[in-house]
């Protein structure tokens, strides 16, 4: 159970929420703006921020008082809140600071760190991931953090592709010759995928799309994309609107064919996650060895858990010995903060309309959306699938 929500000087229940200054290396969003301040007001929710929390976003500290929100030190925003809100995990240091009947709202990754929801429910802490939300439930469209935050990324990866690409992306033709367009692959047709297709198309590259899921064809071909057709794939179709896992014959069908295909182009951009799993590779050291010198890959896939690509780091630039420029991108929607972060705040503020009632929290697992996001209540792990991996884990992950 939350603690009593607070009251108005009108004795009406109002809940405070509070988002945080965030402290990960390169995370420039925050995750309420002012804008959901003023709408999250008519809800019974009063927001509080951290000092400073919305700068990096280009959001002043006067622009969230002018909207209503009280701005204070992370101490007193920790000690009244009660939910606070922040992208991604929470630092050690949060954590500890959070007291029984407590909410926390963000990307959390119980199923990459289920270990942090173990301490979360043991600190009477309700945790609520938004990467756990059911994508195919209709009314959560608007609280789909993944999806808003991908966009954000897709976009981000072709101009941080186009900035170290040493030509042109349309083709000129001038007084001083002619430039070719240059050639870009995209690997995965997802949110991220679609917007790299669609951006890239827009700046005057020639664009290839390609998925394992064959019927993407025609959103491939609707951003003006050309579809990859594989011989070796059949439908990879899985649940919630992602790709499954392929099988190892599968893949290694799929990597010869693509290992064949790959050097051809200028620029490729990998895309393909699977929740809470090491992403496919889809990129072999090999492959990068046949493409020209001065060709860029961007990895959105980059992460501790690994990437799409051999070779890539997460949020580091590596130039190969033959040349070719591997980027990853794993956390490029930091790098749009004010766009990301409006986007987020729009999330967060549709999901809080549906766990406040008449200023108080009020969780109902018995409904979808809160069965999905809801990890951590009444000091326990009531997800299924993190309550499963709790079970089979028998070594503690680090917090990430």
């Amino acid at each position: 159970m939350s603690e009593p929500p607070h009251e108005s000087t009108a004795g009406a229940a109002r809940l405070l929420v509070a988002a945080i200054k965030e402290t990960a290396a390169g995370e420039r969003r925050v995750a309420l703006t002012p804008d959901s301040v003023t709408k999250l007001k008519p809800a019974g929710i009063d927001v509080a921020v951290e000092t400073g929390a919305g700068a990096g976003a280009f959001l002043s500290d006067d622009a969230y008082a002018g909207a209503g929100a009280s701005v204070v030190g992370a101490a007193q925003l920790t000690a009244r809140a009660d939910v606070v809100v922040t992208i991604g995990s929470p630092s050690p240091e949060l954590v500890g600071q959070l007291r029984p009947g407590q909410t926390i709202i963000g990307m959390l990754r119980p199923l990459i760190d289920p270990h942090l929801a173990q301490r979360l429910a043991e600190a009477g802490v309700t945790a609520v991931s938004l990467d756990m939300l059911p994508r195919t439930v209709s009314r959560a469209q608007s609280m789909d953090a993944l999806t808003s935050q991908a966009n954000v990324a897709g976009y981000k990866a072709v101009l941080v592709a186009a900035d170290a690409f040493a030509r042109f992306f349309p083709m000129l033709v001038t007084a001083a010759g002619t430039a070719k367009p240059a050639d870009v692959l995209v690997l995965g047709a997802g949110v991220a995928g679609l917007q790299a297709m669609g951006t890239a198309r827009r700046l005057g590259a020639v664009v290839t799309g390609y998925d394992v899921r064959p019927e993407t064809r025609s959103e491939i071909e609707s951003v003006g994309a050309r579809f990859l057709q594989l011989k070796s794939v059949t439908s990879a179709a899985g649940e919630g609107g992602y790709a499954r896992a392929l099988t190892e014959s599968e893949q290694a069908a799929q990597q010869e064919e693509l290992n064949s295909l790959i050097a051809r182009f200028d620029i490729v951009i990998t895309t393909a996650q699977v929740p809470g799993r090491r992403p496919p590779l889809l990129v072999t050291g090999d492959a990068v060895k046949q493409m020209r010198a001065g060709s860029v890959i961007v990895d959105l896939a980059a992460s501790a858990l690994g990437g799409n690509v051999e070779g890539s780091v997460p949020d580091q630039e590596v130039v190969t010995g033959n040349g070719v420029t591997i980027i990853g991108g794993g956390n490029l929607a930091a790098q749009v903060p004010a766009a990301a972060s409006a986007a987020f705040s729009n999330n967060v503020g549709a999901l809080l309309q549906t766990l406040v009632r008449d200023g108080s929290l009020a969780i109902d697992l018995e409904d979808e959306v809160h069965a999905g996001v809801v990890v951590t209540h009444g000091g326990r792990v009531v997800n299924p699938a993190v309550s499963k991996l709790l079970d089979t884990t028998a070594t503690p992950g680090g917090n990430s």
